[in-house]
């Protein structure tokens, strides 16, 4: 039985403001698509099979490496992420997963915790484990790193934790472990840069070896911060070579914000399909390093190219296309339930832009060498105000068609900070 956050009254009562100017604008333009032979409903069908998860850090302020901001009525626990995450996905209709951290999200009973969020309309995606910090109590610190420590105890400590966050997913019904080390160096010559890379090898073989026969294991790069000289995972070379060691069922993550400035992430996808590792995607913008900014908020044209690949890609699977999709940001000036409906948005409009791109004048100009037709072939798609389409399917959903409004309207953020006692002050998303 489910017992969602908002009244469906309110979703309802919102909605009728905006109904018929939807209705308008969908019938108009399903005529303008008509004439270039798309069936607008079938588009509607597509983003409405669309989905995204989105992580239980999120549900927070996030913060700079120098303070954190927190606030009113931000969730303090793993079960009141929970209830943020069900009114994002209730208003939007395409964020049915949560993806958990631990040890943040940790509790004694984890069947209940899934219990809880199927009450609550929500799913597990993908379990992320926490070797980046210390944690009260740890035996062995990591400020040496984790899989790719000198230290070997510390080591089999990143190990273990990895394996039990395994063990975790498997009660949560997860199916994916994603893993991400600040392992690195921060002075030439503070490490081997050759054995600290085989350290982190062997470690995640182990890992690895633990996954149960249906799970992946997805390794998300960064090039810099914690380390700013060197870090052991640092592109998605780097990630793709490990992989491809490590095995079938280890692929690899792309965050949009973990590359140099300019880097053509499309292409990366494309070169991670062609070899069977495209693993996942982390959404995010970025205007100068891994700023971790809201999806589509700085480059939206950069995030409609990489789902121009994303479709590509699943029309032309290449012995398989399943990737993982979250939004990952730090929300360090916006309520934290706005950056996400917000996002959830740009994200989903700018996979129903890529359905409208024409496949076969884009091949014809392609395998032509007309330039400016394949180009344009992407531009027309791209031009097209889609919110229409997106609206109208999560209406039908049972969701918002504006969705901040509608938020707005319910007064959540306010009632919860009567509610919920106060997160406190402190550096990061912790």
């Amino acid at each position: 039985m489910t017992s969602l956050p908002l009244s469906a009254d309110l979703i309802a009562e919102t909605n009728a403001r905006d109904a018929v100017a939807l209705e308008e604008d969908y019938a108009a333009l399903g005529r303008k698509l008509d004439r270039s032979g798309i069936a607008i409903d079938a588009v509607k069908a597509r983003v409405a099979n669309f989905s995204v998860a989105v992580p239980s850090w999120g549900a927070g302020r996030g913060g700079t490496r120098f303070a954190k901001f927190p606030i009113a009525g931000e969730p303090t626990d793993i079960h009141e992420k929970l209830e943020d995450c069900a009114v994002i996905n209730q208003l939007s209709r395409v964020t049915p997963r949560v993806s958990p951290h631990f040890p943040w999200d940790k509790v004694s009973d984890y069947g209940a915790l899934r219990e809880e969020a199927a009450s609550l309309g929500l799913g597990f995606d993908a379990v992320n484990s926490n070797t980046f910090q210390d944690q009260p109590g740890q035996a062995h610190s990591y400020a040496t790193g984790s899989l790719s420590s000198t230290v070997a105890e510390t080591r089999q400590q990143a190990v273990d934790h990895n394996i039990e966050c395994i063990e975790i997913g498997r009660q949560l019904g997860a199916k994916d472990l994603t893993v991400w080390v600040g392992d690195g160096t921060n002075l030439p010559g503070q490490q081997d840069l050759a054995r600290s890379l085989d350290r982190y090898l062997d470690a995640a073989a182990q890992v690895y070896a633990a996954l149960p026969d249906d799970w992946r294991m997805l390794l998300e790069h960064k090039m810099f911060e914690p380390a700013f000289y060197s870090s052991v995972i640092s592109d998605w070379g780097s990630s793709i070579l490990a992989a491809q060691e490590l095995g079938d069922k280890c692929q690899c993550l792309v965050d949009l914000g973990h590359h140099a400035p300019n880097v053509n992430i499309e292409q990366i996808v494309a070169r991670l399909h062609r070899f069977g590792k495209l693993g996942g995607f982390h959404f995010n913008d970025s205007k100068y390093g891994d700023d971790d900014l809201d999806s589509g908020s700085i480059n939206p044209h950069q995030l409609f190219l990489i789902f121009n690949e994303l479709v590509e890609a699943e029309l032309h699977p290449r012995g398989g296309f399943n990737p993982s999709y979250m939004i990952d940001q730090s929300h360090n000036v916006t309520d934290p339930i706005e950056s996400m409906l917000s996002s959830a948005e740009a994200i989903t409009q700018c996979f129903a832009k890529a359905l409208l791109v024409d496949r076969d004048a884009l091949h014809t100009a392609q395998d032509g060498n007309d330039t400016m037709m394949a180009f344009q072939a992407l531009r027309r798609a791209y031009t097209v105000d889609v919110s229409p389409i997106v609206a109208m399917a999560r209406m039908e959903a049972g969701g918002a068609i504006d969705v901040l409004t509608a938020y707005r309207d319910s007064r959540w953020r306010e009632r919860k900070s009567q509610e919920r006692k106060a997160v406190g002050l402190g550096a990061g998303i912790v």
